[in-house]
C-alpha cells in the first residue's frame, strides 16, 4: 500500500510541475517589463505608411488551417493612430479591418476596430508590445468571441514577428503567427 500511496505522490508532483512550468514558462507568462532591452519599438515609427504583412494560423491542434498575406496602410495623428488592413486567405477569402490606436505618455495602449467587444489595452515597452482584446468572428467563423493576446517584438532589422494566441473559456483554440515590415516602393500598388 505504501509504494502505491508513494507513486501516487510521485505522479501528483510531476503533474503539479508540469502545469506550473507550464504557467511560468508559457506564452501568457510574458510582461512587458520582460523586454526593456533591444531595439526600441515605437508604434508611430514602425506602424507608419504601407506594411506588408504575411502568416499562418494554427488550429487546436497545432496544425496550419490559414495562410494570408494582408497590406496595411497606417497614419498618425499625434499619439492617435489608424491602421487599415486587408487580409487575403489562402481560401480566397478577404477580409477588412481598421484599427484606432490611442498611445499614452506611459507606454500604455488602447485598442479600437468595429469586431472588437469593447476596447483592448496594451502596453509598449523595449522591443515589444503587448495587446490584450477580445474579437467577435465573423459569422461565417461561428461568430465566436475569442479572448486574444498579441505580442509583437521587433527585430534587429526593423521587422516585427507577430505571435497571437485567441482562446476561448481560457482554452487556446488557435495561434497566429506573422511577420510586418515597411512595404518597399517596388512592391507598391498605384494608388498607395
Amino acid at each position: 500500500m505504501t509504494s502505491t500511496i508513494l507513486f501516487l505522490l510521485g505522479a501528483l508532483a510531476v503533474v503539479a510541475l508540469m502545469l506550473l512550468k507550464g504557467r511560468l514558462a508559457s506564452f501568457m507568462a510574458q510582461t512587458p517589463d520582460d523586454y526593456t532591452d533591444g531595439p526600441l519599438f515605437n508604434m508611430r515609427e514602425v506602424f507608419n505608411g504601407p506594411i506588408e504583412c504575411e502568416g499562418v494560423i494554427y488550429g487546436p491542434t497545432g496544425r496550419v488551417t490559414s495562410r494570408f498575406e494582408a497590406d496595411f496602410v497606417a497614419s498618425w495623428d499625434g499619439n492617435v493612430g489608424t491602421v487599415k488592413e486587408e487580409f487575403r486567405y489562402d481560401s480566397g477569402n478577404v477580409q477588412h479591418r481598421q484599427w484606432t490606436f490611442t498611445l499614452g505618455n506611459d507606454g500604455s495602449i488602447k485598442a479600437e476596430a468595429p469586431d472588437l467587444v469593447g476596447a483592448g489595452t496594451g502596453t509598449q515597452r523595449g522591443s515589444a508590445v503587448q495587446l490584450n482584446y477580445n474579437i467577435k468572428l465573423t459569422d461565417e467563423a461561428g461568430g465566436h468571441v475569442l479572448n486574444t493576446t498579441d505580442w509583437m517584438y521587433m527585430t534587429p532589422n526593423g521587422n516585427v514577428m507577430n505571435r497571437s494566441q485567441f482562446r476561448k473559456f481560457g482554452i487556446k483554440v488557435a495561434e497566429l503567427v506573422a511577420t510586418m515590415r515597411p512595404k518597399h516602393a517596388a512592391n507598391l500598388q498605384p494608388g498607395e
